[in-house]
């Protein structure tokens, strides 16, 4: 039961952070699952099953909110779900002892790639407006479909900062066109899953409070997208999944490190973890800084320019 209760609480949190942030949810519940010993492939196909009701209801909730762009789901949905059945049946091809490695470098890799480009470089807001084409989009969506159902997790991390990096797209509707076009990647995932592996190495019962968990959490984050500080939050997010990540690869076969060199290793990611939220904090704060003089001096300038028009 207590089991039960804390995969609940993870499945809540990581479709609060991946309705926020537009990635996460898959990383974050698969590091969990990894951490406790399940198999690679059990543990993506527990996550993406869940994902179907989640990435739903999520979807929803982002186009109640009009955070959805229908052209660009289409776009890069279709080419994610052909992507994603690929990649399910590959890893269910892969023996436990290599697939898990496999999966936490990649998790591990997606994690620093998350925390690099949230920390470094935040949201990018250049070029609003101009269309996404499909020679872009599809290529995206097959690679991203691809390393979501091989790692667990991958289709916010690769498409998401994508997308935003062309600063076509405005961030609320990036992040919500990601997680409505996630329902079509879901779905191919868990049939490449059921065709690789079957169900009977699937607990049910963790897809289900994995399910409630996001299902819950899903309206909030579709409302939290407009408020919460995504460069912050990608920061705390990019960290975790390292440190989680990190552990499995350290004691895998392929390295076997000590415990000392653990400690170490752990120790060098907590300090650079603690410093990147530090300094988005400190970059988020400056930005909304100067955002707020920004605002004044154009509220002058207007005033400037009507009491001119009016002694006119």
């Amino acid at each position: 039961m207590r089991a039960l209760i804390l995969l609940g609480l993870v499945g809540f949190v990581a479709q609060l952070v991946d309705g926020s942030l537009g990635m996460a949810y898959g990383v974050t519940s698969s590091t969990l699952l990894l951490a406790i010993g399940t198999n690679a492939a059990a543990a993506s196909a527990t996550v993406h099953l869940a994902e179907i009701g989640t990435t739903l209801a999520s979807g929803i909730s982002h186009w109640r909110f009009g955070n959805v762009d229908w052209k660009v789901v289409a776009k890069i949905g279709i080419p994610g779900a052909v992507g994603a059945f690929a990649g399910a049946t590959f890893l269910s091809s892969l023996s436990t002892e290599i697939a898990a490695p496999v999966m936490s470098i990649i998790l591990l890799t997606l994690g620093a790639y998350i925390l690099v480009r949230f920390t470094a470089f935040g949201l990018p807001r250049g070029n609003l407006g101009k269309p996404l084409r499909r020679r872009f989009l599809a290529p995206l969506g097959l690679l991203a479909g691809f390393v979501d159902a091989t790692g667990g997790g991958g289709w916010g991390p690769v498409g998401t900062p994508a997308i935003l990096a062309s600063g076509r797209l405005a961030p609320r509707k990036v992040i919500g066109s990601i997680d409505a076009s996630e329902f079509l990647v879901a779905i191919a995932a868990s049939i490449g899953f059921f065709v690789g592996i079957g169900s009977e190495r699937i607990d049910f019962a963790w897809v289900a409070v994995l399910l409630l968990g996001g299902v819950i959490a899903a309206p909030i984050a579709a409302w939290l997208v407009r408020h919460i500080p995504p460069r912050i939050l990608g920061s705390a997010v990019g960290g975790m999944i390292i440190l989680t990540n990190v552990r499995t690869v350290l004691r895998s076969d392929w390295i076997d490190a000590s415990g000392g060199v653990q400690t170490v290793v752990y120790l060098a990611i907590a300090v650079i973890w603690a410093a990147a939220i530090a300094y988005s904090v400190r970059e988020y704060r400056r930005d909304k800084a100067s955002e707020s003089v920004e605002a004044v001096e154009q509220e002058l300038h207007n005033r400037a320019g009507e009491e001119e028009q009016a002694s006119a």
